[in-house]
């Protein structure tokens, strides 16, 4: 097993056994709701904006080990960011779980989000992985409407 995938296999457990900043945000300024109706995973963003910074940020719901630990690091990583720098951040995400597999991912780019080129092993999981991502974009730009990985 490469180095990436024993680190990938650590990371998502750790992050589904101790979610970072799980629960209820709230009173908060951006929310958005994501659901994938093929495994059941339900996600709430919340987060709180001053300007256009991600003062804090969180989730609550219920998921697969995958999409849960992928909204903990989210969470971790967009916090403190402006909404340009997380957008920054959701394209890398869905730039890495999507890219061919003979393509090797620049991790010193990625850092932490590195973990995650493991899912491009099993594609049917790679919704489950970029469901809290899409979640936030909505969230950052105050869609009304619940989300969906359908």
């Amino acid at each position: 097993m490469s180095e990436l995938n024993e680190l990938y296999q650590q990371v998502i457990l750790d992050h589904n056994k101790n979610p970072r900043n799980y629960g209820a945000l709230k009173p908060c300024t951006h929310f958005s709701e994501g659901f994938n109706p093929l495994c059941g995973d339900h996600f709430d963003i919340y987060a709180v904006m001053d300007g256009d910074t991600i003062k804090d940020i969180s989730f609550e719901g219920s998921g697969c080990a995958i999409s849960k630990s992928s909204a903990s690091i989210m969470t971790s990583l967009v916090k403190g960011k402006t909404k340009a720098e997380a957008e920054t951040m959701i394209e890398q995400f869905q730039d890495l779980v999507t890219m061919p597999m003979d393509q090797q991912p620049d991790e010193d780019k990625l850092g932490k989000l590195a973990v995650f080129a493991g899912v491009r092993e099993f594609p049917a999981r790679i919704k489950c992985a970029s469901l809290a991502w899409h979640t936030l974009k909505a969230a950052i730009e105050q869609q009304p409407k619940a989300i969906s990985t359908e």
